[in-house]
């Protein structure tokens, strides 16, 4: 009855199942445990009429041209310049740390040549990683990324993942550089924004193929099973395609034990009010239990709605409790071992495919996520 089975409609899975359908004319059923479709990316207008992104911000950002031409298939853009600032003290600052904070937390002179100092050592418009700088014989540098680390890095750091910096994986620490340049965007990329009429009607038309059917609240494990490297599908052997998008551990009941990844805590609230900060994310780096508050009319263009909305994020450990979702990998040697075994178990399946954060146990980008997709649909059309 079908040719490939997709476990997921978030990015991953949606992309992939379009480009199955649509080139390859395989008739592909995605099985999504949520009452709805787009992952993470769901997003839906609250009782007041703004549009919210129900687990936290998503802003799309690439310089993938045949990633944003997909997309572009189905959505215009609201073109967006996603700035974020941090709370220190009583200041607002851009961050990533860039020129423009340089010149807010030195005197003139000062500022001016710890602004030539980084282009020369690292060039202009480079995005240096906070630890790489510490590491820098300079003094003058080596204060700067002081200031960082301390004002912007550690404390908000050791919020969200649990840990000090020291213990984290370089390619988290990576994400959090200083940008050798006066652009106060977070990203840096050609094109950047959210979909005009929201991430989920962008969503509905992907989906919407004569080839691919979409079974919502429905737990895959209630429809698949594995014996001797075999899968069945309600029973019967299945010997198509099957994509999974899912945490790997849970799919075999966390029979190694749980995969370590952090969850957050939404906090929700209207207020009657124009604005409320006068930004799209306000990060909390040094004070605060919660991490960023998130202000959806300017990130969704709504400016003239009446009050404003806005969201707090509180992490903590994931635990697979009901209703917790596991939204970060923590990446070290010991956990990449654990998902290794629970790789294994599949490993000997020719026709299971593990793509996305949860079945790799990775950070992806949405651009990034969307191209192995179409690399791994491509690849099955061969």
């Amino acid at each position: 009855m079908y040719d490939c089975i997709v476990i997921g409609a978030g990015v991953a899975g949606a992309v992939a199942a379009r480009k199955l359908a649509e080139e390859a004319d395989k008739k592909v059923l995605i099985v999504e445990r949520r009452k709805h479709i787009a992952g993470n990316c769901y997003d839906v207008a609250d009782d007041y009429g703004i549009l919210i992104h129900e687990y936290g911000p998503h802003i799309f950002h690439t310089n993938l041209e045949e990633v944003y031409e997909f997309f572009s298939r189905f959505t215009d853009w609201y073109a967006f310049g996603h700035e974020v600032v941090a709370k220190v003290g009583e200041e607002l600052i851009p961050v990533p740390f860039n020129l423009n904070t340089l010149h807010m937390v030195y005197d003139k002179e000062k500022a001016d040549r710890l602004e030539q100092k980084l282009i020369v050592t690292y060039g202009e418009g480079s995005r240096v990683p906070i630890m790489k700088l510490r590491e820098n014989e300079d003094a003058d540098v080596r204060e700067i990324a002081q200031y960082v680390y301390e004002n912007v890095f550690l404390k908000y750091t050791m919020k969200q993942w649990g840990q000090k910096p020291e213990e984290i994986s370089p390619e988290v620490t990576g994400r959090v550089p200083v940008l050798i340049s006066y652009d106060n965007r977070y990203f840096q990329d050609k094109y950047q924004g959210v979909p005009k009429d929201g991430f989920t009607p962008m969503f509905e038309k992907m989906l919407d193929h004569k080839n691919i059917e979409v079974m919502l609240d429905t737990d895959c494990r209630e429809l698949l099973s594995f014996a001797e490297n075999q899968i069945y599908f309600k029973g019967e052997p299945f010997n198509g395609e099957v994509i999974y998008t899912g945490a790997l551990d849970e799919l075999f009941d966390c029979r190694f034990g749980r995969l370590p990844y952090r969850s957050l805590d939404f906090h929700f609230e209207h207020l009657d009010e124009d604005s409320y900060q006068g930004h799209s994310v306000v990060n909390y780096t040094v004070s605060e239990d919660f991490t960023r508050i998130t202000e959806f009319k300017y990130l969704t263009g709504q400016l003239d709605a009446k009050g404003t909305t806005i969201v707090k994020e509180y992490p903590f450990a994931y635990t697979g409790a009901e209703g917790e979702i596991p939204y970060y990998a923590i990446l070290n040697e010991e956990n990449e071992a654990l998902y290794q075994r629970y790789k294994e178990l599949v490993s000997g399946m020719k026709n299971f495919h593990l793509l996305g954060r949860l079945a790799e146990y990775k950070y992806y980008n949405i651009d990034a996520m969307a191209k192995k997709a179409m690399e791994l649909a491509e690849e099955l059309q061969k």
